[in-house]
């Protein structure tokens, strides 16, 4: 993974040191709360429904061991709120039962205890906490930039965390490892004088695989690296995608790029969309409002802004050979050899059904075939999609030192991948991963759902996601139910705001406020453009919003119309193309007639 330059270094750390004197005049009185704001955000700083929660940039989802080792000492000393705002927002949380909104004042027995001293991996690859004291921030941004991390940039109207494909560097489709460009992009785009204030957030994904695992077209842009007839490097380049009130996918502005002028069209991208997006009105101020409104005068203004920057301005920021070698020479293969200090392997290992399972779905094949790429599940009941706890993550940094030269990966599924691991300890790796609880052979199907925190702490949701997070994972612990079902996509957003990418989803639930109570939208046939999804579109709502209690039923009678109507091995979104939308809305429609024929409604 890159190694920070000493520059690199310092600016991190004296980035830590303006915060910490911003934070001080705060909260001696001399910096007001509104002048402070920009400033906390331009960090990853957001005052959430309870307390404050810090987003840590993890560019293109690298991680190393010892990055994890600090991220689980903050969870563990700073991740603490004071006992009567913890127990205030139990109160609030436990004020009515999510899966039956109508009998205010029930314990919330479907939903987990809110959690604290936790770090949430996130569908962008960043790291968030949800409990930290703003008194304790600075403290906390030090830690951070001692590991050579930090919160720039996670917030705010400007360039965001650059994502990527987490099997960077090792898919076996690869085309080129992207990893180098999404560090150069990274440099570039940090603290960049011109777009610090663009009209909303922009956000950059990079691939460079003929798989999409990266989510890519959500994306305002998305760069597919490829080669042309002649060999040649270059990429193709997607704007205006997004998701939030109007889901879009992104469009092609250029077919092919060569690799060294990336960051000149991109400053042409930019520019024009700072000249011309919205600022009068928040919900049409993302590029892909301008892009679809304008897109043939938008696609001219920037091949002529493009134009402009190679003659005028004699292209400043093209890649130079000698530049992109010296970033890649970062990306290699770390110095990793078969582990040696080896747990106890039951001697019935290979023939065990959970073991071959989780073989299936969490082993992924390697460029290098004496290794493998394995992913840890996140997804456990009583802990919300993406949580870890401290002592999770500090024996997953040891596992990251013992099998994957102590590098690991945080995935778009809200997983941590470690790419880097002998095939001979594979079975040494599931023994330990299963007692730590991380060793669930669920990746790709249901119950590897994607869900934002929602309303349990975010002050934008409209609805709680975790509960129904944890009721889907309570009704589908069964593995072998699981693998029968096939694939399937399952996001979960609190609000339109789409954290959860729920418009993605195979199946996609969006919370709703709908006179003061929770309910939910249900969409389907979404797909992120992974090859088991097919091309990346939003998926369509299937009818009227239902109410909390009401869903589980729902996804109950979608799967089991599915089940009865499928072809031989046939996974749900081929099916869903197949059968129509109407059909499987009927399901879905079905399950909340037969609610209401029920004798009570809990």
């Amino acid at each position: 993974m890159y190694q920070y330059t000493p520059f690199d270094r310092e600016f991190v750390k004296s980035r830590a040191q303006q915060y910490r004197d911003q934070l001080e005049r705060n909260l001696n009185g001399t910096l007001t709360d509104d002048d402070f704001k920009p400033l906390r955000l331009q960090n990853g700083w957001y005052l959430q429904r309870y307390a404050p929660m810090l987003r840590v940039a993890v560019p293109y989802g690298e991680l190393s061991s010892k990055q994890i080792r600090v991220l689980a000492k903050i969870a563990r000393d700073y991740d603490r709120p004071d006992d009567a705002l913890f127990a205030k927002a139990q109160a609030t949380q436990n004020a009515i039962d999510p899966m039956n909104p109508t009998k205010p004042g029930m314990k919330a027995v479907f939903s987990p205890p809110l959690t604290k001293g936790y770090a949430h991996f996130t569908t962008r690859q960043n790291v968030q906490f949800n409990w930290i004291q703003l008194s304790d921030s600075a403290d906390v941004m030090d830690l951070l930039a001692s590991v050579d991390m930090h919160g720039i940039q996670t917030s705010g109207n400007c360039i965001r965390n650059i994502t990527s494909d987490e099997l960077a560097g090792v898919a076996i489709d690869e085309i080129a490892d992207p990893r180098a460009f999404g560090e150069i992009l990274r440099q570039w785009s940090s603290l960049h004088p011109e777009f610090a204030y663009l009209p909303r957030k922009f956000k950059i994904a990079i691939s460079g695989a003929k798989e999409d695992r990266a989510a890519t077209a959500w994306h305002d842009v998305g760069l597919f690296l490829e080669k042309n007839a002649l060999g040649e490097l270059g990429f193709k380049v997607l704007v205006g995608g997004g998701m939030g009130r109007t889901p879009i996918t992104g469009t092609v502005i250029c077919d092919f790029l060569p690799w060294n002028q990336i960051i000149n069209y991109l400053e042409a991208i930019v520019r024009v969309y700072n000249r011309f997006g919205r600022r009068d009105n928040i919900y049409k101020a993302r590029i892909k409002i301008l892009v679809k409104a304008e897109h043939e005068k938008f696609t001219q203004e920037v091949q002529e802004e493009f134009e402009r920057i190679l003659n005028d301005d004699l292209a400043p920021h093209t890649i130079t050979q000698d530049e992109l070698e010296r970033v890649r020479a970062s990306f290699v293969p770390p110095k990793n050899l078969p582990a040696t200090d080896k747990p106890s392997i039951p001697a019935d290992l290979h023939t065990q059904k959970r073991y071959l399972q989780w073989l299936e779905h969490n082993v992924a094949p390697h460029q290098n075939p004496n290794l493998r790429a394995v992913t840890l599940s996140f997804k456990r009941l009583g802990l919300a999609p993406g949580d870890a706890l401290p002592e999770q993550l500090e024996r997953a940094a040891d596992l990251m030192d013992k099998y994957s030269g102590a590098e690991a990966r945080v995935t778009h599924s809200q997983n941590l991948l470690l790419a880097w691991v002998h095939a001979e300890d594979l079975p040494a790796l599931y023994v330990e991963a299963q007692a730590l609880g991380l060793a669930q052979g669920n990746i790709g199907l249901l119950s590897d759902m994607i869900a934002c925190p929602g309303g349990d702490y975010c002050a934008l949701a409209n609805a709680r996601s975790i509960p129904l997070a944890n009721a889907i994972t309570e009704r589908f612990q069964d593995l072998d139910e699981l693998e029968d079902l096939g694939p399937i996509d399952l996001h979960i957003s609190g609000c339109i705001n789409s954290c959860g990418h729920h418009h993605s989803g195979h199946i996609g639930i969006l919370g709703v406020d709908k006179d003061g109570q929770e309910w939910y939208q249900i969409t389907l046939g979404g797909s992120d453009g992974s090859d088991l999804s097919g091309s990346p579109k939003p998926g369509k709502v299937v009818g009227p919003s239902f109410s909390a209690h009401e869903v589980l039923g729902v996804i109950e009678s979608v799967l089991s119309f599915y089940v009865s109507v499928r072809h031989h091995k046939e996974s749900f979104i081929a099916c869903l193309e197949r059968v129509g939308l109407e059909a499987f809305k009927n399901a879905a429609n079905d399950a909340r007639h037969a609610r209401a024929l029920e004798p009570t409604a809990h």
